[in-house]
């Protein structure tokens, strides 16, 4: 792996993390995300940008990030042994973003690049991310439109990456604790280095780029829909499934606090607010329990 590889992709990383938070401080229309960059004493830093209190988004964050230490920590080596001993780079963006109104998805994208090294012998590298969809009142349109984003970006890489990548990430944001997937789901992909490394990043290039076509059309949509306080009220609750998500099963939550990143960058997925209700039952036949019946499962949304 040669060093302007890394360059390229460090390159592009940043400018994506200008592009997302420009149109979502468009969308929202009245906050502005404030930088904060850190660096980290085993090596590498990044900058996180954090948007509060605005007219859609209640709070939200796009991190840049490059780190690299001496050893992979062992989030990594243990699905993936062959990395142990190696000295590593790692660089991505990651954003979640936690709407106001209960009628827009909370949204989250991950887009991503390591490489592994060891003297004297050939460098193991791969791309991973994805994004995924969180709603709490979904609508059927935004959720065949979240995936015809993800199916169109898909296509010029082969005929089954989209169905590969979706079911990949109906498995990984899967509660296995409570037998729910998160969301709706999305594209979900690691350890992508089998196409090359000019089409695999090319594949990269076209999910973070993705993001906003996915995501802005369905802010538009919803963001003048009128909710009540019962509403705000299961928001909160279902929000506590996304910190149970991120806190138990997120490999990447781990990966950050094993390789000492910053904690308040790796944890500003949390949401501001969330609630828990003990044994909380939905009313039958609301949109409370539509949510549970028709959406917290994997489907072939485009053929509804």
């Amino acid at each position: 792996m040669q060093t302007n590889q890394l360059d390229a992709v460090k390159a592009f990383l940043l400018k994506l993390q200008d592009q997302i938070c420009k149109g979502l401080e468009q969308a929202d229309g009245q906050a502005k995300f404030v930088e904060d960059a850190w660096q980290r004493e085993e090596g590498g830093g990044g900058r996180t940008r954090v948007i509060r209190n605005g007219a859609v988004i209640e709070q939200g964050g796009v991190n840049f990030s490059h780190v690299y230490g001496a050893s992979m920590p062992a989030s990594a080596t243990a699905h993936r042994p062959e990395l142990a001993g190696r000295s590593f780079h790692a660089c991505g963006v990651s954003l979640v973003i936690h709407p106001n109104n209960p009628h827009i998805p909370t949204s989250h994208a991950n887009v991503r690049f390591f490489i592994a090294e060891k003297a004297g012998e050939a460098p193991i590298w791969w791309f991973g991310g994805g994004f995924d969809l969180t709603p709490f009142y979904p609508q059927l349109d935004d959720v065949k439109h979240w995936h015809q984003v993800a199916k169109d970006l898909c296509g010029p890489f082969g005929n089954t990456v989209y169905d590969d990548y979706k079911k990949w990430c109906d498995e990984y944001f899967y509660l296995k604790h409570r037998g729910e997937t998160r969301g709706v789901g999305g594209l979900f992909f690691d350890d992508l280095n089998e196409w090359g490394f000019e089409r695999s990043f090319e594949f990269m290039q076209a999910v973070g780029l993705g993001y906003l076509d996915a995501y802005l059309p369905i802010i538009k949509r919803r963001k003048d829909t009128p909710f009540n306080e019962a509403q705000r009220q299961f928001q909160l609750y279902r929000r506590g499934r996304y910190v149970e998500f991120n806190l138990v099963w997120d490999r990447g939550t781990l990966f950050g606090l094993q390789t000492g990143g910053r904690t308040e960058s790796i944890l500003m997925s949390m949401p501001p607010l969330a609630r828990w209700e003990y044994v909380y039952q939905p009313e039958p036949n609301s949109l409370e329990a539509s949510l549970y019946q028709d959406y917290l499962k994997p489907r072939d949304w485009l053929s509804l």
